[in-house]
């Protein structure tokens, strides 16, 4: 997949880059690089998913309680 971006008359070579930075983070091509970048196994993978959801359960129930207080 080639990626590129035409710098139009008038345009600064700033702009430019602005737009392909934008459109890389768009198409999310770092993030999955940065997930292949070294390989997890399934049942790691599982348990970091699970450690997430643990995570967002607590921070929703830290803020419940404070709210009910």
């Amino acid at each position: 997949m080639a990626l590129y971006v035409e710098i139009k008359d008038g345009d600064t070579f700033d702009n430019a880059l602005k737009r392909f930075k934008k459109y890389v983070e768009i198409e999310g091509i770092l993030s999955e690089y940065k997930k292949h970048l070294r390989y997890s196994p399934p049942s790691e993978e599982k348990k970091e998913k699970q450690a997430a959801v643990e995570r967002k359960l607590r921070k929703l129930n830290s803020i419940k309680s404070r709210k009910s207080k």
